[in-house]
């Protein structure tokens, strides 16, 4: 079943106290120190990656931020079962401070925080989502 899709107002909050700051989040503070709630990341997540799925619509590519959310995206060969041949992984952190533009791909990639594998498996052209910009 799927999870019931989270409203702009409520994704966009949470995501602002998520990145509060820099943008750049941790697991358990925002840059600015305030305590951000494991709940208020998990929507943020969540709410991001569901914005993902819609503006790259298609199932090719699996993008994960565990333990919160996995979303597919980007149109072309799908898969039905198993492990997608194309994965991309990262922690909350990276995944927000991708999406806002705090982080780059090609330096989250460089730099470890982003694991891809896969031919396909690369968000340039998708990441930061407009609209998210800190």
């Amino acid at each position: 079943m799927a999870r019931a899709r989270i409203s702009d107002a409520v994704g966009l909050s949470a995501l602002a106290a998520a990145t509060a700051g820099s943008g750049a989040p941790s697991a358990a503070s925002s840059p600015s120190g305030a305590e951000v709630s494991r709940e208020t990341l998990a929507t943020a997540v969540r709410y991001s990656l569901q914005l993902l799925a819609e503006r790259a619509k298609g199932n090719t590519v699996e993008v994960r931020v565990p333990p919160f959310a996995a979303v597919q995206c980007i149109e072309g060969p799908g898969h039905t079962r198993g492990t997608p041949p194309n994965v991309v992984e990262m922690d909350a952190a990276t995944w927000l401070a991708l999406v806002t533009g705090s982080l780059d791909w090609v330096s989250g990639v460089e730099a470890g925080r982003i694991h891809a594998s896969g031919q396909r498996a690369d968000l340039r052209g998708y990441v930061p989502l407009a609209g998210l910009r800190q």
